[in-house]
């Protein structure tokens, strides 16, 4: 967003100061997007490490405060926990306060938030798909989002000026933004990203299983394959089973497919068919090389990270 550009709103209210919160906050000050930022958070000590980071004006534990002045409200809480959120705050927003949201699931979230929203509340629900495996407001950091995708999902009958306005706000900490409707983002995310966290889980907890079986060495020897999947396995529990039992259908389906996926490459194994093992390497090899050339990894060794930056390049 250009310097010279006003900032898209002048009050943000974050509910919620986990990783995604945090780095809101950051970025939101360290661009220059909002005069104002408000930390909102349950949890006393949440709130202590906001005010000692000095990453919001405000933190406050009190929900309805914390919105009443905001021209924009965040919600950064577990999809199972929108609803109740837009609940508790419904009645207390000013009129033409935009909400929205950094939820995995769209259709489940807009379900549960937007017959909470009063007249002349406009909801756009959002995804930045950007992440680590860490968690809490320590965790958060102002660039965790520039050149990441973020994804609206505005309703059909929303409020358009609303919708550009978020767009600006997420364009103007760095990300880009693509628009889709909220069941198509439910199916791509399914498959990008909800059901390699699914694999990474059950790849992981299958290990654990086996340590004793093996003495350790699991562990010891592990991989670089196997150190990735543990990375993506130690994300927020609380938050990957409200976005599985959020977007069951989808995942499901997709579970299906892979299913049917991994039989016939059973098969090709069985049966020592290495033409049909060559192909299907080549081509996901060729996908890996995609990805890197949109910028969203690098061809550098080691998944394209440092010791010190590793874990930087998750998604949610």
């Amino acid at each position: 967003m250009p310097a010279e550009a006003p900032a898209p709103f002048r009050r943000l209210a974050i509910v919620g100061l986990g990783l995604i919160g945090s780095s809101i906050a950051r970025a939101a000050r360290h661009y220059g997007m909002v005069e104002t930022i408000v930390a909102i958070d349950r949890d006393a000590a949440v709130l202590e490490r906001v005010r000692a980071l000095g990453i919001a004006d405000v933190a406050t534990d009190d929900l309805v405060a914390g919105v009443a002045q905001a021209d924009l409200v965040i919600l950064c809480v577990p999809v199972g926990a929108a609803g109740a959120v837009a609940e508790a705050m419904a009645g207390h927003l000013a009129p033409g306060t935009v909400v929205s949201d950094v939820g995995s699931v769209k259709v489940a979230v807009v379900a549960a938030v937007a017959p909470h929203l009063g007249p002349g509340v406009h909801f756009v629900p959002a995804h930045p798909v950007a992440g680590t495996e860490y968690s809490g407001p320590d965790a958060g950091f102002s660039t965790l989002f520039s050149g990441r995708w973020c994804i609206l999902t505005p309703l059909p009958e929303g409020d358009a000026g609303a919708a550009a306005r978020v767009q600006a706000f997420w364009e103007g900490i760095g990300a880009i933004v693509e628009t889709m409707t909220a069941e198509h983002h439910d199916l791509v995310l399914a498959i990008t990203s909800h059901v390699p966290h699914l694999i990474a889980y059950n790849i992981v907890g299958t290990a654990a299983d086996l340590e004793a079986v093996t003495q350790s060495e699991v562990i010891k020897f592990s991989a670089g394959g196997f150190r990735d999947f543990t990375r993506i396995a130690a994300s927020d529990p609380t938050m990957w089973r409200d976005v599985f039992l959020a977007n069951k259908d989808a995942v499901l389906e997709m579970l299906g497919r892979f299913n049917e996926d991994l039989s016939a490459l059973a098969r090709a194994i069985r049966w020592g068919d290495g033409d049909a093992l060559h192909a299907l390497f080549t081509r996901t090899r060729a996908i890996r090389r995609g990805i890197v050339a949109q910028g969203q990894e690098t061809a550098e060794p080691d998944f394209g990270r440092s010791r010190a930056e590793r874990g930087k390049t998750g998604e949610g």
